[in-house]
């Protein structure tokens, strides 16, 4: 057994791997957004769906301020600014313009109050929304679009009929830009700046690999014109610019390797919804296998490994959706999706609330990790091809100053020797490590090498050492 340990160890350390960059041609309008840190109201919605309840499934206000003023105290200082709605609630008619404004009929606040609630708090609102929906409701009472006198009801098609309660608008109708470009402009001048864009796949052609697929009659026109799909991520991408809003695009097919969500979203999803969480749906959802369409990979871990290739500076960032920490088995795995969106970069998503994280609050308060987070920092996988076992488990990058970052992750059920040697795979001779969850210095290093428990992770910063020829 010792002689076998050992040739692992010595094959992992000698084993160099090339990391082919890959920068995609169609990346353009380059942003300087940070990946997005947040609490969302995700789960409080999502269980009570689960529950059986349908009809009242919004959260109500009380347990609402109750989140925020636990986000406040509890995550805030760590650099969770935002707390974001998502979808549910009840859809009374918008405003004059058929734009939504409240969440319920049962709340007494509006969105505009709690926007302000918040910002006077040092934190800011973020909105589920799309501005491609038209509200049926508020078209058959004669709403006109923002700035002129057309009529909302006129951007409708009746080859497409409800589902969820929205219908899309049809962007080669007069007065679809105007509307489009009003929605966005609605939510900033209320202090919003993240917009989570959902059911993207749906408006393109009504289709998905997913829980919904086939259901291209109800949503969307099957062969509806791609320069139509661009056209509507082009004006909603102008109207974010315009008021410094971050735009986020949920259920996209990403045909063509993302040529159009990598060109105009500032963050895309990667995986199918989290849902009930829990390690299958973050590793083990369909491992290694890539559908053609929404959702390409199942799971976050797989997602997070191939769309790596396209992330950098000023380029759309991925998102691996919601973490619900209390969904995990211990905290070996609560460390290791935690550390792995913040590794690759990714938007770092709190769905706990006050009255679910248990003991876990500690896993979300490592500033060590996070602060990598608040800096922008994004690694890159040693293989960029799902379950290319063990190099789409070994991620490594540079911090804002200098020093490297070295995550070793463990997708399987046993523990595994992960290894690193720093002048194959980071390019300098030594440094001074440390360990970042353990809290503990290790002393001057060559190299890296160490067991690494079922399901988790083990995360070091290298630093120059004192004379050395580190960068």
């Amino acid at each position: 057994m010792k002689n076998i340990f050992a040739k692992n160890i010595f094959k992992l350390i000698l084993t160099g791997t090339f990391i082919v960059l890959f920068v995609p041609l169609f990346a353009e309008n380059p942003h300087s957004f940070r990946a997005p840190m947040y609490w969302t109201v995700y789960e409080n919605n999502f269980t009570k769906e689960q529950m059986g309840i349908h009809a009242n499934n919004y959260i109500p206000e009380d347990e609402f301020l109750a989140n925020i003023l636990w986000v406040e105290k509890e995550l805030k200082p760590y650099g969770f600014t935002m707390v974001a709605m998502d979808g549910w609630g009840h859809w009374p008619h918008g405003n004059e313009h058929g734009y939504r404004t409240t969440h319920s009929i049962h709340w007494k606040h509006d969105y505009a109050w709690w926007s302000n609630f918040l910002q006077e708090r040092g934190m800011t609102l973020g909105m589920y929304d799309n501005p491609l929906w038209v509200h049926r409701t508020d078209a058959e009472i004669g709403k006109t679009i923002v700035g002129t006198d057309i009529p909302i009801s006129s951007l409708l098609s009746n080859r497409e009929w409800s589902a969820f309660g929205f219908n899309w608008a049809q962007v080669d109708r007069p007065g679809a830009e105007e509307y489009v470009k009003g929605n966005v402009h609605h939510w900033a001048d209320m202090g919003v700046s993240y917009l989570r864009m959902d059911f993207i796949s749906w408006y393109e052609d009504g289709w998905d690999d997913n829980w919904n697929a086939g259901t291209g009659g109800w949503v969307g026109r099957r062969g509806r014109p791609r320069e139509h799909f661009e056209t509507a991520l082009r004006w909603i991408r102008e109207a974010c610019d315009e008021r410094g809003v971050f735009l986020s695009l949920v259920m996209p097919h990403l045909y063509n390797e993302g040529e159009l969500e990598l060109r105009y979203g500032h963050l895309y999803r990667i995986n199918e919804d989290f849902a009930t969480g829990g390690w299958w749906r973050f590793s083990d959802n369909a491992r290694g296998i890539r559908k053609r369409s929404f959702s390409q990979f199942r799971n976050a871990f797989d997602g997070f490994v191939y769309w790596s290739r396209y992330t950098g500076p000023g380029l759309a960032m991925m998102d691996g959706d919601f973490i619900r920490l209390n969904t995990f088995a211990n905290d070996e795995e609560r460390k290791a999706v935690v550390s792995l969106n913040v590794i690759a970069g990714g938007a770092v998503t709190v769905s706990d609330q006050h009255n679910t994280i248990g003991d876990s609050l500690w896993i979300w308060q490592n500033d060590e990790l996070l602060s990598l987070s608040r800096e922008g920092f994004i690694g890159k996988p040693l293989s960029h091809e799902p379950d290319n076992r063990p190099w789409d488990q070994i991620w490594t990058g540079q911090a804002a100053n200098g020093d490297w970052i070295v995550a070793l992750f463990n997708r399987e059920g046993s523990a595994q020797v992960r290894a690193v040697n720093f002048s194959v795979h980071l390019g300098i001779t030594d440094g001074m490590v440390r360990d970042i969850w353990a809290k503990e210095d290790l002393g001057l290093r060559r190299s890296i090498v160490a067991n690494v428990p079922a399901r988790g992770c083990r995360i070091f910063r290298i630093s120059a050492a004192s004379g050395g020829d580190n960068p």
